[in-house]
């Protein structure tokens, strides 16, 4: 292992110093969150395609049970059943989205009893790299650390694009989210397997788990159970705490000192990075053949009675969580999924928990009511010098509110994470990412657009060329009846010519008879 890596950290650029609210639910041992009555699972959670319905209503479901069937060759993940039911609905439904859209869902009414249909487990330490990645997609395995990307793709890179290292990202850098610190404190064995095995998976070279410098005690737990384990492989590194830097491309620069290319990937500088949670989910499908029914997620803020962090079923109502944790207080005025930078407003709590929901957020009046009203940008760069990604938010904002979205294309919008230091950091309360996340969206329509008119200017060509051929082909049709017409023509005339010859032949020697 590279003695060098983590002796040095480097300093991404921008980020801000937010306070410290992780105790307030790591006060108590995780929890079980329990089996709701009623689970509704979404078949679209995870970023691609949505899996296809493979059951139907009125079906007995088992936990672990295939109820949603991923293309293979396709951006997308398996979804399965979390606790033995029967199925009463697959219907669209709401469900935990920026973009307010339905999906369709399963709803499971669950039932005591039944039997586990877990996968048959593996031993990662003998098996060969294929069989993990095979078993990683069979449990529908994603991205837990919000990104909920198809974790079987993501950890097959192309032969051509080796990992050097793998990052296992525990720093997790909203001030509230406490999910990932929850299992490197309570299950370190986890971890740390999960991180070789998925280091075995990729082929990486050398492993590192980073986590935060405020997590306490979080680095003597990994560094004694990396030693019980025997795991010389793998290295623990402290990284400071400063927002955003559990953001993956932010993490790799304070490793590595490594800058991922404008619109590249961590695989374009030999790097591979995974949620902590990511690594032990995928450790539980092959050592245990566990498919992703479960996840850790935070449940806290001044708006919960009795913060925590809970084991829930994925398709788990909202308010039922909620109630595990002592209900709502009656200061509350907003409930956020995440955290209060990066985290989704709910409009209520009738809603799923999915892959993808790693906390809940319950903030009281002071924390959501705006300080001062919305005042012309002054233009004095403090945006800018707390931006991790090095962008000019100030000429984002002014080319979205002129309508300019070429520039503000041209100024690596893309790039934006969204994390919020902008909005955070502006002394005129300017909702910056609120004007980015339109300016992306009206980039999109106008490309889906673009699209469109280009597919019906491709459909208009393809019927003006259609209808040319056919008009040629009529053409050369009628232009060979007209030659056989005219041929049909030509003969006769020879047929009526050669007839008057011999007629005027006959006529001739009757001519000469009569003569004779």
């Amino acid at each position: 292992m590279d003695a060098q890596l983590g002796e040095r950290l480097w300093r991404f650029h921008g980020g801000v110093r937010l306070p410290h609210e992780k105790p307030m639910s790591l006060a108590a041992d995780p929890e079980f969150a329990g089996v709701p009555p009623v689970l509704v699972v979404p078949l679209r959670q995870h970023r691609g395609d949505a899996a296809e319905p493979v059951v139907r209503v009125g079906e007995t479901v088992n936990r672990g049970q295939l109820i949603g069937e991923a293309h293979p060759g396709r951006i997308t993940a398996r979804v399965h059943a979390p606790a033995t039911g029967v199925v009463t609905a697959i219907e669209r439904r709401e469900v935990i989205h920026p973009s307010g859209l339905p999906e369709l869902c399963v709803e499971i009414e669950t039932r005591a009893g039944g039997t586990d249909e877990d996968l048959p487990p593996l031993d990662w330490q003998t098996c060969d790299r294929q069989a993990l990645i095979d078993r990683i997609w069979e449990a529908g395995i994603v991205g837990l650390g919000g990104a909920v990307f198809p974790t079987h793709i993501k950890v097959d890179p192309p032969p051509e694009t080796p990992v050097d290292l793998l990052i296992v990202n525990g720093a997790e850098c909203e001030p509230y989210i406490a999910a990932d610190e929850t299992l490197m404190r309570h299950r370190p064995k986890d971890v740390i397997r999960g991180a070789l095995m998925v280091a075995r998976a990729t082929g990486a070279a050398r492993t590192v788990v980073a986590v935060e410098d405020q997590m306490g005690a979080v680095e003597h737990i990994l560094r004694k159970t990396e030693r019980d384990l025997g795991a010389e492989d793998l290295q623990i590194v402290k990284v400071p705490t400063i927002y955003p830097e559990g953001g993956e491309r932010q993490l790799i620069r304070v490793l590595t000192g490594k800058e991922v290319p404008s619109g590249g990937l961590p695989l374009d500088v030999g790097l591979l990075s995974i949620n902590v949670g990511t690594a032990v989910a995928a450790y539980h499908a092959v050592e245990h053949g566990r498919p992703l029914i479960s996840r850790m997620v935070t449940v806290t803020g001044r708006g919960i009675r009795q913060p925590g962090n809970f084991e829930a079923l994925i398709g788990t109502p909202v308010s039922y969580l909620i109630e595990r944790a002592g209900g709502y207080d009656d200061d509350i005025r907003k409930l956020v999924m995440g955290g209060p930078m990066m985290g989704v407003p709910l409009p209520h709590d009738d809603l799923p928990i999915m892959k993808a929901t790693n906390a809940l957020l319950g903030l009281v009046d002071y924390e959501v009511t705006r300080k001062a009203p919305e005042l012309p940008c002054i233009r004095c760069m403090a945006c800018e010098r707390v931006c991790p990604a090095q962008l000019l938010p100030q000429q984002l904002l002014w080319y979205t509110q002129q309508g300019d979205f070429e520039q503000v294309e041209a100024h690596a919008l893309f790039d934006c994470i969204e994390c919020g230091c902008c909005a955070f950091a502006c002394p005129s309360q300017i909702p910056l990412v609120d004007y980015y996340r339109y300016a992306k969206s009206e980039i999109r329509a106008r490309a889906v657009e673009r699209a469109r008119a280009a597919h019906a200017r491709h459909r208009h060509e393809v019927r003006e060329e259609r209808l040319e051929r056919e008009q040629e082909r009529r053409a050369r049709r009628l232009q060979k009846k007209r030659e056989k017409l005219r041929d049909r023509k030509a003969k006769q005339a020879e047929i009526q010519a050669a007839i008057q010859r011999s007629k005027a032949r006959r006529k001739s020697g009757e001519e000469s008879d009569d003569a004779l």
